[in-house]
């Protein structure tokens, strides 16, 4: 299971390392088109360093979209330490110095150009055509992603579809939308109808992920391109969409394709939505009082493949300081309790910089919506209920509220001899095979499971709400124990994707497409929160989270850099002073 991304390292040799050049589109890493590939090893190792770019950007955790989207929601705060103005600027969609985010828009880009190579360069490789349709799919699917990312994050940012080191300019807003969508169908309607559980995309992942930029898309956009467009509160998403290529797609064609995709991909719900995440791995889940005694298997042990995994970051044990920390899962330390603690006063959950705290707003509605969920307490560590946890009392903690995501926080394990060790993944995989001072007890780099950025429970979400009836959102229900609803609403959709998917992401997204930002995210203002040990309250900065949205809708700052280059132009609502973060102002 982990050794997909060993692979991924050492294709960074055949692809070429050449140093990093500040121009966005850099053909930085690449071998001429002309010459690469030319045999089904080389397409292998050129598709093994597109996969790559995940655990680039994974190395700077904090500059990403996924990490920006999951701060940026109403779900969630900033957090971190007084120093970590980073973490609380994402919160609060305001400035923290010239170029924050700066590495993850290069790194996307390098993405983008390793794709674009083997794109043009597949037609004439050796090797069979159910390969090379495969190969192909799977890199238009990588080259829309990186793009989905980079739009989220950025709006309009230059397309680029060939391989190439000039600078481009960017375009209309709605053009890289539209290549992506193309992409995704494309990848979705040629590549092999089988479905692969080796780490590499699949014709029924390209469908999910069409979905998700589908709906989005047609959503966010629905009014018009402007600002005052895209954070109206009118929202009627468009039925149908020019693509680059003179077709049209539609929302049938969407629907058809995600009808595929569950009734034929193989892909399933696990039993127990506890499961999916890391705490109840075998070496910690009769130790934790939540967990033991009941039989629950993480989908990871033993290797096991997950089978609502469909398209996930994966991570081993190369990750070291003098290689790449992008091979650890970084997320997890950034989510990590703060503070220090001892392992025995936070066990199962291990340390780090205690970005994202869960905000309160999220627990009460869903208490007052759900109170007999079952994902709730998997989801959220209510710090308030355990007597061991010392909480409220950190001296440099910026908006601690007590609650903790638990999916993607690191999980430590109790040794033999009763003592605690900081990641389990130290006791199930070994301190063996990995770098100098790359493993062993290192909270830093040992964290290792998966990081799921699509799964089955998202597709059957997405397919009751293209079709607009009950099917999957029953589904997903059904395995949380809560009984079906009746009938089809947008509110019931809504609910439900915020709480099966709570701290995964996917809600930014989700608001801002369906033109409900501004306003619940100005329902985390006045939450309960300590600052720096001291009880107090969310309180508004930079004008407040309205306010910052409305004047961006939700794009965060384009790095300075890029617009020295030429390339791009700011975007609205970060060029006055209201747009710079200068610390927590109580």
């Amino acid at each position: 299971m982990k050794a997909k991304n060993i692979i991924l390292a050492t294709a960074l040799v055949a692809l070429g390392l050449t140093s990093c050049s500040i121009n966005d589109v850099d053909n930085v890493g690449e071998l001429a088109a002309g010459n690469f590939p030319v045999k089904q090893d080389d397409g292998v190792a050129a598709l093994a360093g597109v996969y790559e770019n995940l655990n680039a950007v994974n190395a700077n955790p904090q500059e990403s979209f996924l990490y920006y989207a999951c701060l940026a929601s109403d779900d969630q705060l900033g957090g971190g330490g007084t120093n970590d103005k980073l973490m609380q600027a994402e919160d609060l969609l305001c400035n923290y110095n010239a170029d924050m985010t700066n590495d993850f828009y290069k790194q996307r880009y390098e993405g983008i150009n390793r794709a674009n190579t083997l794109i043009q360069s597949l037609p004439g490789t050796a090797m069979s055509d159910e390969l090379k349709a495969q190969y192909l799919g799977e890199a238009k699917f990588l080259r829309a992603f990186y793009y989905y990312e980079l739009s989220s994050m950025y709006g309009n940012v230059p397309l680029r579809t060939e391989p190439g080191g000039e600078p481009i300019k960017q375009g209309k807003i709605e053009d890289v939308w539209k290549q992506i969508l193309q992409d995704l169908y494309e990848a979705a309607t040629t590549m092999p109808a089988k479905r692969n559980s080796d780490g590499h995309v699949d014709k029924y992942t390209a469908e999910g992920m069409l979905a998700r930029a589908w709906l989005f898309y047609t959503g966010f956009f629905c009014n018009g391109t402007t600002i005052a467009d895209e954070v109206s509160s009118t929202y009627k998403p468009l039925t149908e969409v020019e693509l680059p290529n003179g077709t049209k797609l539609t929302k049938q064609m969407v629907i058809d394709l995600i009808d595929d995709c569950v009734n034929n991909s193989g892909y399933s719900l696990v039993s127990d939505f506890r499961t999916l995440w890391a705490y109840t791995n075998k070496e910690t889940v009769n130790d934790y009082d939540y967990t033991k005694g009941q039989g629950l298997k993480w989908v990871e042990d033993d290797g096991a493949v997950n089978p609502e995994s469909m398209f996930a970051i994966k991570f081993n044990k190369l990750a070291s300081w003098n290689t790449t920390i992008g091979y650890s899962n970084g997320y997890a330390l950034y989510f990590g309790v703060r503070g220090g603690q001892d392992y025995a006063k936070t066990f199962p959950f291990g340390q780090g910089w205690g970005a994202g705290p869960v905000a309160p707003n999220l627990v009460k509605d869903w208490t007052s919506a759900e109170p007999n969920d079952k994902r709730l307490d998997a989801t959220v560590q209510d710090w308030h209920k355990v007597s061991t946890y010392t909480w409220g009392g950190w001296s440099d903690y910026v908006q601690e509220t007590g609650y903790y995501d638990k999916k993607w926080s690191p999980i430590s394990a109790k040794k033999e001899d009763g003592s605690y060790i900081c990641c389990f993944e130290d006791l199930m995989y070994g301190d063996k095979g990995g770098l100098s001072g790359g493993y062993g007890n290192n909270m830093q780099l040992d964290n290792i499971h998966d990081l799921v950025l699509l799964r089955f429970a998202d597709v059957l979400l997405m397919q009751s709400e293209l079709k607009e009836d009950v099917a999957g959102i029953n589904k997903v229900r059904a395995r949380a124990g809560l009984s079906p609803i009746a009938s089809y609403s947008l509110k019931a959709l809504q609910n439900e994707r915020r709480w099966e998917l709570a701290c995964e992401g996917i809600r930014w997204n989700d608001i801002r497409r369906w033109h409900i930002a501004a306003d619940v995210l100005e329902r985390q203002t006045n939450e309960d929160v300590y600052y720096c040990g001291s009880p107090g309250k969310n309180k508004a900065q930079n004008g407040g989270y309205a306010a910052r949205y409305k004047a961006t809708a939700g794009f965060q700052k384009m790095p300075e850099s890029q617009i020295a280059i030429g390339t791009v132009v700011q975007n609205e609502g970060w060029t006055g002073a209201d747009a710079e973060y200068q610390g927590w102002q109580n």
